[in-house]
């Protein structure tokens, strides 16, 4: 079950995803690469901090080989 109210300064991954103008997908990819870590929670329900999701979400990204571009025309 989801927090109905995670604690103080923290977003779920979905409230984070919201936060962040992404889909919960990317949040855990984020989490995967280590642009975000998590703060707290449990395994299947993880919370972030609310300034290291807006952290991440202006990090620069690394690219992987053959992605595709935002900027394509």
């Amino acid at each position: 079950m989801e927090y109905l109210m995670p604690p103080r300064g923290t977003l779920t991954t979905s409230m984070a995803a919201m936060s962040a103008g992404v889909q919960p997908a990317t949040i855990r990819d984020w989490v995967r690469r280590g642009i975000l870590a998590r703060c707290g929670g449990s395994p299947k329900r993880p919370v972030y901090r609310i300034e290291d999701v807006e952290a991440a979400r202006y990090a620069a990204k690394p690219n992987r080989a053959g992605q595709r571009s935002t900027n394509a025309a």
